[in-house]
Formats: C-alpha cells, structure tokens, sequence
C-alpha cells in the first residue's frame, strides 16, 4: 500500500496491529465458544482475556528463530498469559486463526467500499436529475450518431455502479466465513457445535467444507467485484477524459486555483485526476489473475496463496477505497460546458436526423436499400460543402417525391430523440 493512495482507515485495517488483534479475537472466540460448552471453566477463559495481549516487536523476534508468524504470536501472547495458556490454540492450526481473521479483515475493507459505492451512486443520482434534458451528442466508435442527454450518460453510470454494488454485497455474503475444523477440515479434535458457536461470536458462518483453508474461490469471488467496479470507474474517468479533450470541451474535471497542468506549458489544465483512476484500475484488475491463481492449491492445501494475499487485498482494497472517494469529488465538481454541448449538436450540419428520414421514407413504400443511398449521399454532401443536411433535403427531387414539406420538418425534431428519456428514468427508479 502506498500511502499516496490509501486513506488512514483502510491502511489501519491492514496494519500489523490490527491483523494479531484480529488473530487473538479469533482464539478467545474459540475459548469462549469451548467455555459455553462445558469445556473449559469460565473463570479460566476471564482470566485468559485479561491477560492476552501481545507486543509487535516481540513477535517479530520470536518470528527470525521460528520463520513462523502464527507460532511467534501464540509464544508470545502464551508468555503474557502464563497458567491458562494451555487451552489457547488446542485442536486449532494456524489457518484457522489466520483465515478468519483474514476474512473480518476484508469484510471491515468492504464495508468502506460499500459506503463510499452508496455516496458515489447519490452523487451521479443528483447530476442524472439535474442534467435529465440538457441535450447532447451521443457518439459511437468516436463519431457522431444520434442526441441523447448528459442526464441520460450520468443515469448509465448510475445504473452500472448500481449493479456493481449488488456484486459487491453478495461477495461480503460469500467472505463471511470462518473455520476451526482442525488441519484438513475434518473437525477430528473440535466439536462441530463449538466451531458454530465461535463462528457466531465473531458474527461468521462456519465453513461447510473446508480444508486447512477456507476455499480461495470466496476471496476471488471478492477480487473479482473490487475489480469490476474498478472497471466500472475507468469508464467514466475514461468518459471525463474523452469529452474535456480541447476538441470537444464538454466536460472538465475540477482544477484547483493554484493547480498547475504542465511544469513546460503554463496553458495546460490535463485531465489528471481521471487519469489516476485510469492507471490504478488497472492494478486492481490485475490482481485479479493472482486470487483465481490462488484457488487451485496442493491437496488440502499449500502456502503459495499466503504471500500474495497480503500484497493483492490490501492494495486492491485500499486502492478502491480511495479511488471511489476522487471519482465521488470529480463528478461532484465536475464542469459542465453548456454552450459547448449544445454547439457540438450542430457542428455536423444535422446529419444526425438522417434515420428519421430513413424511417419516413421506408414508411412510404421505398426499398431501404434505395432510401439509405439517397440520405447517405445527401449527408456525405452536407458534411463535405458544410451545407445544413435539412437544405440539402429539401433540394433533393427524390426526396420532395416521396415526403411532404412537412413531413421533412418533422424528421429535423431534436425532441424526438428524447422523447423517452423520462420512461427509462422510471425503468431504474429515478
């Protein structure tokens, strides 16, 4: 994690302190769920609790004679308990601990990432209202095709990062596992009844099968939503950056009033923040590939998985974290450029009308192949001697032949692109 991207928060999640505080949580669990059985004396479990703890810089020295995090914790800890520490980590392995620690750990981080999708989503929700009718230029392959509205592209974002959220909370259903069931899942040295029972405590399900491990398709079923929002934030960033290009001029991310845009170019304003978003989603994606890598593991499990979840949730996390709160701030003061929305509709001559004309004369009996090669000449010629696409039809004999004046004006209507705009607000609740 770099701390140029990451908020306090999600690097507290991730730190070491929070990772043993996470690791002892889980072993007085298993002690109080062994207590609530019958197991072990109550007392003995209070007393346990009163006395854990651990020091960092303990545990890191124990670890360079042990190489083994899990049994420099547990010396450690056991060294600040005294008598007691015999119940602590019987029938466990380490991966029981670890695992579901791990999996509270991704579940705090989601929860951030849930809460800044929701502000996110009502940030788009009031520009899709605001700009509902402000007209503008759709465009495909990068050219021109039909109007649309700004309100309309901001809606899509909306709509997009709304199932994005719905992926999200079913991957934090599918993380909410734990596991004390022992060295290769078998729950030969614990009671089924107190692996639920701690599991509960800690406000976990119980692993139905597991290994030594809980299995990695529920962390890459995870990896794979924070990398589809990612995605899903690369297209509008990309968006932001395609429409401020000073060609186009229709958006521009905000720019700080001391702000500088070029250490060479004293006139520059680049899109940089959305080309931050662009350039860190594709770390994110390509973690990705490293949590499906991890779901095949050696029999009941080896330890390849281990050293490259402690880089990729860490970073994926934090990373979406903070680059939900910046798209959140680009989009909420984003600059809309009316005038030049509304002057771009135009610089084509209208030739976007040509499919309403296409439809009309179809509508009275010419064959759509011969009607397509009438309006796709008149528009190469409109586009080509800069003449208004509607003068050039009304000057086509063809064309007069077959519509009336009237009905030609009827097919120059900007308002009927956007005649269905307030039904497909309605399709998504808005």
């Amino acid at each position: 994690m770099l701390d140029r991207y990451c908020r306090r928060e999600l690097k507290e999640i991730w730190s070491d302190e929070n990772r043993y505080n996470l690791w002892l949580k889980v072993e007085l669990a298993f002690l109080k769920a062994r207590s609530f059985y019958g197991e072990i004396p109550l007392e003995i479990v209070d007393e346990i609790e009163k006395k854990a703890k651990f020091s960092i810089e303990e545990i890191r020295r124990i670890e360079k004679e042990t190489n083994h995090e899990m049994i420099a914790f547990l010396s450690n800890v056991s060294q600040n308990i005294g008598k007691g520490s015999e119940y602590i980590h019987q029938g466990l392995t380490s991966s029981d601990v670890m695992d579901t620690a791990f999996s509270l750990q991704i579940l705090s981080a989601l929860n951030y990432i849930e809460q800044d999708l929701l502000m996110l989503l009502e940030v788009l929700r009031e520009k899709a209202l605001e700009y509902k009718y402000l007209p503008m230029m759709g465009r495909t392959h990068g050219m021109h095709a039909e109007p649309i509205t700004l309100g309309f592209k901001f809606l899509g974002w909306w709509s997009e990062l709304r199932r994005d959220l719905e992926r999200l909370q079913r991957a934090k259903e599918n993380i909410k596992f734990g596991k004390f069931s022992g060295v290769v899942g078998t729950l030969a040295h614990i009671d089924p009844k107190v692996e639920e029972k701690a599991c509960e405590i800690l406000g976990l399900n119980p692993e139905p099968v597991a290994t030594q491990i809980i299995p990695r398709d529920r962390h890459a079923e995870v990896m794979y939503s924070l990398s589809i929002i990612a995605t899903s934030l690369e297209r509008i960033a990309q968006e932001i950056r395609d429409l401020q290009r000073t060609e186009v001029g229709e958006l521009e991310e905000p720019f700080r009033e001391k702000q500088k845009g070029s250490s060479a170019m004293p006139h520059k304003r680049n899109p940089i923040l959305s080309e931050r978003i662009c350039g860190l989603a594709r770390v994110i994606r390509s973690y990705l590939i490293t949590a499906l890598e991890n779901i095949p593991l050696w029999h009941e499990r080896d330890i390849s998985h281990s050293s490259a979840e402690r880089i990729i949730f860490p970073d994926a996390t934090s990373l979406l974290d903070y680059l939900l709160n910046l798209l959140a701030d680009i989009i909420k003061n984003l600059k809309i450029n009316k005038e030049k929305i509304l002057k771009n509709l135009e610089i084509n001559q209208g030739v976007f009308y040509s499919q309403n004309l296409l439809i009309a004369l179809t509508e009275k009996g010419v064959l759509r192949d011969i009607a397509y090669s009438w309006i796709q000449e008149d528009s190469f010629k409109s586009i080509n001697e800069n003449i208004s696409f509607k003068e050039v039809i009304l000057k086509d004999e063809r064309i007069k032949e077959k519509l009336s004046q009237e009905e030609i004006e009827g097919c120059f209507s900007l308002e009927f692109f956007l005649k269905n705009i307030d039904k497909i607000y309605e399709r998504v609740g808005i």
